[in-house]
């Protein structure tokens, strides 16, 4: 008997295209970042610092440096993510849009305040949600939960309008955490195992089957060089 041929062999996988590639931002400092207060959407709306505007000129830098091209920016509607997205759009040649669902977390009560004092004024408030996502700070904050939903509306929107290009998207500790936490399936209480530093920069890739890859995550090394200009 002749040997047999495989007619069963495995199809090549799909092509999915370029994937949207969203660079993730955070601002730099603000007068409150180094005293570690709680900093959100729900109290006083900082802008950055004299070292945060120097932070933001040096990722403009780096940015504009970087191989390939970026399509497009895009901001949370808060003054220090609009001055650090204006920085890297100046330098990159392009406007700044603005997505309301990228800002911070609204910290309620706590604003303004350190995790320690927080903890004395309210502890079984920041012991629940501590241990629960759904749980919100005192005086009518947003839980994690609620961040979640929101910062992944705008996700969802934004891969949709930039599909196969790259976009900087310039936010905040909460989102761009809960970014990276949806994109590697990881639970709720995986933000508090994520370090995102002032004016890092994160990358995470989103495929047309639904996939994401996240390729870089708090990269400060941007912050050791200085301006060009």
């Amino acid at each position: 008997m002749g040997e047999s041929k495989a007619t069963d062999a495995a199809p090549p996988p799909p092509d999915l295209g370029a994937p949207c590639a969203l660079l993730l931002l955070r601002h730099g400092e603000t007068p409150l970042t180094p005293l570690k207060r709680f900093s959100g959407s729900g109290g006083e709306d900082p802008a950055l610092s004299a070292v945060g505007r120097a932070q933001a000129g040096r990722a403009a830098a780096a940015l504009a440096a970087r191989p390939g091209t970026v399509d497009a920016v895009v901001s949370s509607p808060l003054a220090r993510c609009r001055e650090t997205a204006a920085a890297a759009a100046a330098r990159l040649g392009l406007d700044v849009t603005v997505e309301p669902g990228l800002r911070e977390t609204d910290f309620g009560a706590w604003e303004g305040l350190t995790f320690g004092e927080v903890r004395a004024r309210h502890p079984e408030d920041m012991a629940a949600w501590l241990a629960d996502p759904a749980a919100r700070p005192s005086g009518g904050g947003e839980s994690f939960a609620e961040v979640a939903r929101r910062v992944d509306a705008a996700r969802r929107r934004l891969v949709a309008a930039y599909a196969g290009r790259t976009v900087l998207l310039v936010s905040h500790v909460t989102p761009i955490k809960t970014l990276v936490r949806l994109a590697l399936g990881a639970p709720p209480e995986a933000l508090f195992r994520i370090e995102v530093s002032a004016a890092s920069l994160s990358e995470v890739a989103y495929y047309a089957d639904g996939n994401a890859s996240v390729r870089l995550l708090n990269d400060t090394a941007h912050l050791g060089v200085p301006d060009p200009r």
